[in-house]
């Protein structure tokens, strides 16, 4: 299933390149915000994607006005785990990007969870930061759902808020945590396979 989700994912990009939906870029850096489960993996990932500049892991969608993992966990301020991410338009896409994110950072099929993480803070959703990335995001979850996948994916608003400092660069600096070797490092791998073109060492 993961496999025709991927190719479904290029075939839907492939026809906003096409068609031109994405203009020329304004701006040497965009930014992307996107939900997937723990940001640990999520966060990894990116970091190995070429044109990607940095990436932060941190809280969006919420309704407090405040964001730090104790309260987040508790499940009662409606934030999810998320990534946001700074690229250069110059070098890849942002529906390159949906295509790593929906293929290769998480499963688009879980409702309120990813893998042994459970909760609507690990909730699939993406935080549109302009009306150009709300209607592809929109386009490609329908188009998707329309070949019959429960994509759970959700298009969402609010304030994106920086995690702490020992939640960055996560992978990086704790190579071996059994979290990251069960969890995170086959994404890793799957990117690296799959996307030879997008991969970063």
């Amino acid at each position: 299933m993961k496999r025709l989700i991927g190719r479904i994912a290029l075939a839907a990009l492939t026809m906003f390149a096409a068609t031109g939906a994405s203009s020329a870029p304004r701006s040497s850096t965009e930014t992307a915000v996107l939900a997937g489960g723990c940001f640990w993996g999520m966060e990894a990932v990116f970091e190995h994607v070429k044109g990607v500049q940095d990436v932060i892991s941190g809280y969006a969608g919420g309704a407090a006005h405040e964001a730090n993992y104790d309260k987040v966990s508790t499940e009662r301020t409606k934030h999810a785990e998320a990534v946001r991410i700074s690229y250069d338009p110059r070098q890849i896409s942002y529906a390159q990007l949906l295509r790593v994110y929906f293929s290769v950072a998480h499963d688009p099929t879980q409702v309120n969870r990813q893998g042994p993480d459970v909760g609507p803070s690990y909730r699939s959703a993406i935080f549109p930061q302009n009306e150009a990335q709300r209607k592809m995001a929109a386009t490609f979850i329908s188009q998707l759902r329309a070949q019959k996948h429960a994509i759970a994916t959700r298009l969402e608003e609010g304030r994106f808020y920086a995690a702490e400092a020992y939640h960055q660069d996560f992978m990086r600096k704790n190579p071996m945590h059994p979290y990251i070797l069960v969890h995170d490092r086959p994404k890793l791998a799957k990117l690296k396979k799959r996307y030879p073109d997008l991969w970063r060492a």
